[in-house]
């Protein structure tokens, strides 16, 4: 079988599945070059590309499988309509929550002890006084954790080891966290109510067309002055425009990104001349996480090999444009 990776990023992924799926080839092949090769894939692996109607006609694939969460690229009622099963691994099964949760709570760190302002001044040589820049501390700081899903969740877990005051917004605001206590809890509805509380606004929640710049400028202008963000969702959560001129204006201290509203983002942006910490997408690029989501995939595409159905399906389609025993094709 040929699995297609749609992109050269990640190699450790790659490297991880050769060692599970011995007797499958998998290829990578940056997106100007993926048409020549599309025909001869049985599994295609999106990354960030798109993965249109008119891609998924290019070839007889019967899967899509994403290695991680995101499937915002993927045209999900298109491959529904040609037969085409698309699957995600979740975050919680895979130990990329938890690897996500940890590399946010990095960012909010780096922005409290004013790391950019001690690199540079390093970087300058110059002198400083000893024991300064003074940073901020976690202890008794309200954090507004937007998305509750399974980043979200642990996150929450790591905050509260930190003694921060814990607020969520959710798209299912009855959701918890078994042995966290959250002080407060809103809807989408309520997100700009929330946003005015938070000293740290961090974004974790799953990405849809209807939450395109989620954050835009109403929604930062709700948010008190010294606010920090940090995104370690997706970049179409936030308003770019939005972010630097808040940044400019001092109304937001800092950003902490992951990810960008293009990637890979040109890093002459302006953004990235305010106190903006990046990141080149790694907050799930950790030794647990490739392991779990490696296990999980070469799972699915033994399911798939089998012709049984694979597990965290995004969609049903009524009949199959390709298939292996046991399951119903076109």
């Amino acid at each position: 079988m040929k699995i297609l990776f749609c992109g050269e990023a990640f190699p450790e992924a790659r490297t991880r599945l050769a060692a599970l799926l011995p007797d499958d080839e998998i290829l990578a092949f940056p997106p100007d070059k993926l048409g020549a090769h599309v025909a001869e894939a049985d599994v295609v692996v999106p990354l960030v590309s798109r993965v249109d109607e008119a891609f998924i006609r290019q070839g007889t694939f019967g899967l899509v499988q994403q290695y991680g969460v995101g499937l915002e690229t993927v045209d999900i009622e298109a491959a529904t309509r040609n037969g085409v099963m698309v699957a995600r691994i979740p975050s919680e099964e895979s130990g990329n929550a938890a690897s996500v949760a940890e590399h946010a709570v990095l960012l909010m760190l780096m922005l409290s002890r004013r790391w950019n302002e001690i690199v540079r001044t390093q970087k300058q040589g110059v002198q400083a006084t000893w024991g300064s820049p003074p940073g901020q501390a976690l202890p008794g700081k309200t954090v507004c954790i937007v998305g509750l899903g399974g980043v979200g969740r642990e996150l929450a877990r790591r905050l509260a080891g930190f003694g921060a005051r814990i607020i969520t917004v959710d798209d299912h605001p009855g959701r918890t966290v078994p042995g966290v206590e959250i002080a407060r809890s809103f809807s989408l509805a309520g997100l700009h109510e929330a946003l005015a509380e938070a000293d740290y606004v961090a974004l974790c929640i799953n990405y849809t067309p209807d939450r395109f710049r989620l954050i835009g400028a109403k929604e930062i202008a709700a948010m008190k002055n010294g606010v920090f963000i940090v995104n370690v969702a997706r970049g179409g959560l936030l308003d770019p425009d939005a972010l630097l001129s808040s940044l400019k204006s001092g109304h937001i201290a800092g950003a902490g990104l992951d990810v960008f509203w293009e990637e890979p983002v040109d890093m002459t942006h302006p953004v990235f001349r305010e106190n903006v910490i990046a990141t080149p997408h790694i907050a799930g690029v950790t030794d647990v996480s490739y392991e779990g989501i490696a296990r999980a995939f070469a799972e699915n595409i033994r399911r798939y090999k089998a012709g049984e159905t694979p597990l965290y399906l995004a969609n049903a389609p009524a009949r199959l444009r390709t298939a292996g025993p046991g399951l119903t094709e076109a």
